[in-house]
């Protein structure tokens, strides 16, 4: 019976790393946009140029974001498999 309820427990860990994984993804993949945001903010910058550091602030956050997700999968991996 208590392989069930490890069994349970291990899939209820999962499940909240995933969402510790996204959520903290979400949130710096949004400070890294918002960077962007402010230096365009605060260089009053127009046109092409704030365009472009707009789409680089968003590059950064999603490969910061993703970064972010598959470092704390990762971890919870090699983690799980020795069995902490």
């Amino acid at each position: 019976m208590d392989m069930g309820r490890e069994s349970r427990w291990e899939k209820d860990a999962m499940t909240v790393e995933i969402v510790f994984a996204l959520v903290t993804a979400v949130v710096l993949a949004a400070a890294a946009f918002a960077v962007a945001l402010a230096l365009t903010l605060a260089f009053d910058l127009s046109g092409s140029a704030s365009k472009g550091v707009l789409t680089g602030g968003a590059l950064a956050g999603a490969a910061a974001g993703v970064s972010r997700l598959v470092r704390v999968l990762y971890r919870f991996d090699v983690e799980r498999r020795k069995g902490h």
